[in-house]
């Protein structure tokens, strides 16, 4: 028995990194997962992935820096699952200008991808969890969503943004639906890749008691626990996964 058997879990950014790995992990525990990204390619490998494994996946191609392309994410679950039960709310876009760089066009499309987009998903999704009377959403917000120390101004303020988001939909989706948020730190992906990896992570390293960056799977163990109903009586939380940088 696996511990999301019979859940159809939306799984939003799952064709790299953290999002891959959780998928991975979901579909294992029994979800059918439906998996969202830009490249086709490496969506099919991630769905086929997951079925040489016996497990049950889709694949929607996606933009998410256009809403009404993410509205058809639900759209097209319900269309092969015919409900949502966990909606992890994961695609993320880094920007690394500052608050006289920046333009405004780069602002809004890092606010679509992190945070309008969860709020487009979570009215489309939460309707159905109501009425089934249970559902799970999970944010992935950031350490940069904390202080100003980690962030440039669009992903700054988009993570800040994302933990609001997170408590108000706990706040006002429950009692059937638990919402939290994920604050990962340093952990190897691609997206860390694109700012220059483990040697431009290295001062939150040295930050951390564990003297180690995380990897993708730690995501994804932290997700499959809010996910499950081992967590059952947690709602509204900001759980940080960044090796103590901050203890």
């Amino acid at each position: 028995m696996g511990k999301l058997d019979g859940k159809v879990a939306i799984i939003t950014g799952s064709t790299s990194g953290m999002g891959r790995e959780t998928a991975y992990l979901f579909a294992k525990e029994g979800a059918k997962v439906v998996i969202t990204g830009r490249n086709e390619e490496r969506s099919k490998e991630a769905v086929q992935k997951i079925k040489d494994a016996g497990g049950e996946a889709i694949y929607v191609l996606v933009d998410m820096t256009d809403l009404k392309q993410v509205e058809n994410i639900f759209d097209e679950t319900i269309k092969a699952y015919g409900t949502v039960d966990i909606l992890y709310n994961n695609a993320g876009m880094l920007s690394t200008k500052n608050t006289l760089d920046i333009e405004l066009e780069e602002f809004l499309n890092v606010f679509n991808v992190n945070v309008n987009a969860a709020l487009v998903l979570t009215k489309k999704c939460a309707p159905v969890m109501k009425e089934k009377g249970k559902g799970v959403i999970i944010n992935t917000g950031s350490v940069a969503g904390t202080s100003a120390r980690w962030g440039s101004v669009a992903y700054c303020s988009s993570k800040h943004a994302m933990s609001g988001l997170t408590k108000a939909f706990a706040r006002e989706l429950g009692p059937e639906i638990r919402c939290n948020a994920i604050l990962p730190g340093a952990i190897q992906t691609a997206m860390l890749d694109s700012v220059g990896g483990a040697d431009a992570m290295e001062p939150m390293r040295q930050m951390s008691p564990l003297k180690t960056l995380g990897e993708g799977l730690d995501i994804a163990n932290t997700a499959l626990f809010l996910a499950s109903d081992e967590s059952r009586f947690i709602t509204g939380q900001l759980l940080r996964v960044d090796g103590g940088i901050d203890c």
